[in-house]
């Protein structure tokens, strides 16, 4: 909690500095101490009030973190009419019902863009005829050093905003879809938004702008499916003898052509699974060499098990970088960036990229050319878990899993715990991501041929299973190596909603669901479900009520050997941890309007600099219902503030729900595989839409609503990780 409230206070105290440096920013300025648009005698009364050490408070004009006669001086020193551009959130896409409108960064080529402004939220702009401008991406510095607005589209775009509503205020953007999403190597072309209210073709005194700041107030995406803008060179070889495991020398490498002409490239490393060759991954070295990274798969030892294939990942990676000198002729000497290296395996390899990382990290494996902080991401596609959580551990790795619903390797089947590939995605401590594929076997992640290795209805197939992982990994690379804003978008916005512009459409088999979970301790965690282990009361120590049926809390983890719907097993289906894990949520039943009730400890109450609402949720397989209503189940998120104001949103408003579980049968009676989870987010200010009256500085619970007045009449849903986000960044490329 401590830490939390020091990020708020600097958080607070650097936006206050912002001000003072800058001369001119987004909001008022901060001789208006009260915030009314003027500087007066009212303000000195405010800074006389709030008198001596005061870090971050308003009256603390200069930002030394005491208010003294230096503020009352600077107060003098703005007097009178004091009115600056506001910045603030204006693209996004329209919604059916409330909030009526989400805001988001990424677009797709093709896709309009939306303008929207809450009229209750910026009362003085009701009523206004206004200019709609979209312009190239500006930094702070460059908006603060020239306010002279040019429209990529050739002119604004005149509006009269409407009162009372978002929906009166909502315009779609001529000629938006039009925007080029071309960015290079780069994933995302960036654009910002601006409202001249007073139509003078500059930004200022009362202007709305989306995009102050690093990040770009919208940006406009290609198909991640194709290839990127560089020719990729192949090449097969062996690594010098005694480097690696005898008879495991192979190397399949992909770069960049001219990468002569580049700095320093990152590097990924693909370590295949049993029975597979290291030269079945074209479809990830070739694609993403053509955006700019040097691809290495090996041949991997995975026959002895997944120790000797970590040994294998582990070693390859140091000899590779030794031999830099040599391999392709010496080309990548000099261009491989040591820093930013990341592991990708495949089943036995899949395991063995995370046992690799558990052996640096408990020091019984010591690399020459690379350490522990240089691993930015491990990547595991359709793992076994052999050895558990004592060797097969990502720890504070940045973690992201794929999984195939129709695997009929690594099956997922309550019977088989080291065939359950979530017990993975859970054990990773901070960043963690899943990417989970309905009707795709075991063999559709590789492009060796030969059999999907599948069973189970609606079967995918290879050729659409690549065009959604290369729409995926990119953002997925981008995101943790280089901080690429964008593609966060694709790694948690639901796929019905929003995808790589190639991925598969129209056919109804394509079913992906998404975890994405930043690192807990950026972020408030109201429940995890870890400690307290009562269901009366959170980890965070807030009390909980409900009203719900059939509840369960406990380990994620189906109790018998078969997913056939048992009334004494209340997390029937789940297989997110193996009973030697520890991870733990909740599990319950409606079949009429019911309530789960989280309230929020008093000192985490103030949610005005967070971001979003997130949780995750599954549905409960072969439950009767979840039979009763097969298709993707809706509930309401409400929040409660101090004085009794609410607001609520559907999750069903921002297109999909809680996606049914996969159709197969087997693994007992009935139809229906392991519960899936997948991650929702709502943006918190999407609350505050139409004067909903809700006072976001001391919101007092979070209620999750359900039955038919809130959405899906019946179900049964596992839920975890209720969290307040803060939308952090990833770890620092390069850092611990």
């Amino acid at each position: 909690m401590l830490n939390r409230l020091n990020a708020r206070v600097a958080a607070v105290a650097v936006l206050t500095i912002g001000f003072l440096t800058a001369g001119a920013t987004a909001g008022t300025c901060p001789a208006d101490v009260n915030d009314d648009g003027s500087v007066n005698f009212a303000d000195i009364l405010d800074v006389i009030g709030s008198w001596g050490p005061c870090p971050g408070c308003p009256a603390d004009v200069d930002g030394n973190g005491t208010v003294d006669f230096g503020d009352i001086l600077d107060v003098i020193g703005a007097w009178g009419p004091c009115s600056t551009f506001e910045a603030t959130e204006l693209a996004g896409n329209t919604l059916t019902e409330f909030p009526h409108v989400e805001y988001v960064l990424a677009f797709n080529e093709g896709s309009p863009v939306t303008f929207a402004l809450d009229p209750t939220r910026f009362p003085a702009s009701s009523g206004q005829t206004v200019d709609l401008y979209i312009t190239a991406a500006r930094t702070e510095a460059q908006w603060l050093g020239d306010g002279t607005l040019t429209d990529v589209r050739g002119a604004p775009q005149t509006e009269t905003l409407g009162a009372g509503t978002v929906q009166s205020s909502t315009f779609v953007l001529t000629g938006s879809d039009a925007l080029s999403g071309a960015a290079g190597t780069g994933l995302g072309a960036g654009y910002d938004l601006v409202c001249d209210v007073n139509q003078n073709g500059q930004l200022d005194g009362g202007d709305l702008l989306d995009g102050f700041g690093d990040v770009a107030g919208l940006y406009v995406v290609h198909d991640l499916t194709l290839p990127g803008p560089l020719a990729v060179t192949e090449v097969t070889y062996d690594v010098e003898g005694g480097s690696v495991t005898p008879g495991y020398a192979g190397e399949n490498l992909f770069y960049p052509t001219d990468i002569g002409l580049m700095g320093q490239l990152p590097l990924i490393v693909v370590s295949h699974g049993n029975g597979h060759q290291y030269t079945w991954y074209d479809h990830i070295g070739m694609h993403m060499g053509s955006y700019g990274y040097i691809v290495m798969s090996h041949r991997n030892n995975t026959e002895p098990g997944v120790q000797t294939a970590a040994t294998t990942t582990l070693e390859h990676t140091d000899a590779f970088l030794d031999q830099l000198d040599t391999i392709a002729g010496g080309v990548l000497q000099g261009h491989v960036d040591t820093s930013r290296i990341v592991w990708i395996g495949h089943s036995r390899g899949g395991e063995g990229v995370a046992i690799a990382y558990d052996r640096i990290k408990d020091g019984t494996w010591i690399p020459a050319n690379y350490a522990i902080e240089d691993i930015v991401l491990v990547s595991s596609i359709a793992p076994v878990d052999f050895e558990g959580p004592s060797d097969t551990d990502p720890h504070d790795a940045v973690f992201s899993l794929w999984t195939g619903g129709s695997d009929n390797d690594v099956n997922g089947c309550a019977s088989c715990d080291l065939c359950q590939t979530f017990h993975l995605h859970d054990r990773a401590e901070k960043w963690r991501q899943s990417i989970s594929l309905h009707g795709v076997g075991h063999g559709d992640f590789h492009n060796g041929g030969g059999s999907s290795v599948a069973t189970g209805p609606c079967q995918v197939g290879r050729s659409d299973t690549h065009a959604i992982m290369r729409g995926y990994l990119l953002p997925l690379v981008k995101h943790y190596v280089e901080h690429n804003v964008p593609a966060r978008d694709y790694l948690w916005r639901q796929y019905e909603r929003f995808h790589a512009i190639g991925a598969p459409v129209g056919n109804d088999c394509v079913v992906v669901d998404l975890m994405f979970r930043e690192d807990p301790a950026d972020n408030f965690v109201v429940d995890d479900f870890q400690t307290e282990l009562t269901t009366n009361i959170s980890s965070s120590g807030g009390a909980v009520a409900f009203s719900v049926t059939g509840m369960a809390e406990g380990k994620l983890d189906d109790n018998n050997s078969d997913f056939t719907n048992n009334g004494f097993d209340g997390m029937n289906g789940m297989t997110v941890g193996s009973s030697a894990d520890t991870s733990r949520g909740v599990a319950f039943s409606w079949n009429g309007d019911t309530y789960y009730h989280q309230t929020i400890v008093p000192a985490e109450r103030d949610l005005t600099d967070d971001t979003y609402l997130t949780f995750r949720a599954c549905q409960a397989t072969r439950h009767p219902n979840t039979i009763a209503e097969l298709g993707d189940l809706t509930f309401t998120v409400t929040l409660f503030d101090g004085f009794f104001a609410t607001s609520s949103i559907s999750i069903g408003a921002y297109g999909g729900g809680i996606e049914e579980p996969y159709q197969r049968s087997g693994c007992g009676s009935g139809a229906g595989w392991a519960n899936e989870f997948e991650t929702i987010r709502i943006r918190l200010t999407d609350f505050l839409n139409n004067g909903s009256g809700l006072n976001m500085s001391n919101v007092t619970a979070i209620r999750f609503q359900f039955g038919p007045s809130h959405g899906s009449a019946v179900g049964r849903i596992g839920l975890d990780d209720i969290t307040i986000s803060r939308d952090a960044s990833p770890p620092s490329v390069g850092a611990p």
